[in-house]
């Protein structure tokens, strides 16, 4: 009598199964065969044949002119991004410092990255009452000064839908948030007012190369120690995102790269 057939692999197991064989290829430090894996994995060459077109087609797994298995697109995209950022976050650094020498706040440096603003490098404040650690924290981009200023200089894409409210001064809406960005880009700078959580100022301006933003940088504190000097505060943060455009067009640092990064 005839064994019966292997019933399908659906569902969870399917995804477990084409992560495993990822794993193996990402983990194998070199070119891996169809049946290495095959017999690595302990799954029917069906059944390895079927995961691994899913994950070529999705960018997690690439073919050697040999036909042998590598780590896709994606991870060498995700790489890439990261040795932009330490490239970025070293030319960087000096003026940083520098900002945070002349106001004595929070100093960030982010930059947009799917859809969203990504914070990847901080000078403390020296005050005892500064601002918290956000590098690599994720917050909603139009209740961040730094992530106005991406969407100003278009280095974000405008939300779709409705807009989260995490404050009382948070903007309550996508055309509330475009209405703002002339101003933003006419001033130099963007401003948050208890926007993100209450009793928190940012300030934050671009940084510019070949005339596309590569990031943006930005001080952030207390609202009672900076509200009432936002202004000033805005055209010294603005002079540093300019001295920091220049540094980085003197380090080769290009912006088409980070723009499309930021865009995807």
């Amino acid at each position: 009598m005839p064994a019966p057939p292997t019933p399908p692999v659906t569902g969870t197991q399917a995804v477990d199964r084409a992560l495993d064989l990822a794993a193996r290829i990402v983990h194998a430090g070199g070119p891996v065969t169809f049946t290495e894996l095959a017999e690595q994995s302990g799954y029917a060459r069906s059944t390895t044949s079927r995961l691994l077109a899913a994950l070529e087609r999705g960018g997690l797994v690439g073919r050697g002119e040999d036909g042998t298995f590598v780590p896709g697109a994606l991870f060498e995209m995700y790489a890439a991004s990261h040795d932009a950022d330490a490239v970025l976050v070293e030319a960087s650094r000096p003026e940083l410092v520098a900002l945070g020498e002349a106001t004595g706040e929070t100093i960030n440096l982010a930059v947009a990255r799917a859809g969203t603003v990504v914070q990847i490098d901080q000078v403390d404040s020296s005050f005892f009452l500064g601002s918290r650690n956000w590098v690599g924290v994720e917050v909603p981009p139009h209740t961040s000064a730094l992530g106005k200023v991406l969407y100003a200089w278009e280095a974000l894409p405008l939300p779709a839908g409705a807009l989260v409210q995490l404050t009382a001064q948070s903007v309550g809406s996508v055309d509330a948030l475009a209405a703002t960005l002339p101003t933003i880009r006419r001033l130099g700078y963007a401003t948050t007012i208890d926007e993100l959580e209450p009793g928190l100022t940012g300030v934050a301006a671009p940084v510019l190369v070949d005339g596309k933003v590569v990031a943006a940088l930005g001080v952030s504190g207390p609202t009672s120690r900076i509200a009432a000097t936002i202004s000033t505060t805005g055209t010294v943060v603005a002079a540093h995102a300019r001295a920091l455009s220049t540094r980085l067009r003197r380090h080769g640092f290009g912006g088409a790269d980070r723009r499309k990064d930021g865009a995807a």
